[in-house]
């Protein structure tokens, strides 16, 4: 898994695999706990967006203004070609370690599978840090920072719940595509029936689910 960490890895594999493909789950499960965070008329910041359909099935659902990146030119110029009919999607290349954007820009940033595959790669603790600390300088003051993962919270949450990002985390459970809804016990299940969603809000007053 070391080269889900390198960006070369992924430029080869999108060019061999060009066809959407998302990773964890598709938007329809996580569109619930979206809802409870994420407003229609936000600015958000899809990182590490890959040629995923998130952004599509959520611009269909009324959110418009996603500004995607990606580190992979490859993808994200075939994102501007898949998708050149919807122009107020943005599509850039950029590293979410060092992110070309001004202070508070966004409402919402999300994450699916970015974080994870950082880990994956060398220098992970270190780059993850960069991340969070980009993604907490972007982020508006009552802004929320949504990590989707396969990772328990006693593997991800040391990375969020740090003083100087001052985020309250919420962790929440969505089962994975794979597995029954009803077979997954109320308090969350265990880390092969579910994935993790990390609702770092950074102010305001969001409720726990």
């Amino acid at each position: 898994m070391a080269q889900y960490g390198r960006a070369s890895y992924w430029s080869d594999r999108y060019t061999k695999d060009p066809e959407l493909f998302d990773w964890y789950q598709r938007y329809s499960g996580l569109r619930d706990i979206v809802g409870q965070y994420v407003k229609r008329e936000d600015a958000i910041l899809m990182s590490g967006c890959g040629n995923s359909r998130m952004t599509e099935d959520m611009f269909e659902d009324g959110f418009s203004s996603i500004t995607n990146i990606d580190i992979s030119r490859v993808v994200i110029d075939q994102m501007i070609e898949r998708y050149k009919d919807k122009p107020t999607l943005i599509w850039q290349e950029m590293n979410v370690c060092n992110l070309d954007f001004p202070d508070e820009t966004f409402d919402a940033v999300l994450d699916k599978g970015t974080m994870d595959s950082l880990l994956c790669g060398e220098g992970s603790t270190a780059n993850v840090q960069k991340m969070a600390e980009e993604v907490s300088r972007v982020l508006k003051p009552a802004g929320v920072y949504i990590v989707i993962s396969y990772g328990v919270p006693d593997n991800r949450l040391s990375y969020l719940e740090k003083d100087e990002f001052s985020w309250s985390v919420t962790v929440h459970t969505v089962p994975k595509p794979s597995v029954s809804a009803a077979a997954v016990p109320e308090a969350g299940g265990d880390a092969n029936s579910v994935h993790y969603i990390y609702v770092c809000s950074k102010g305001g007053d969001n409720e726990e689910a």
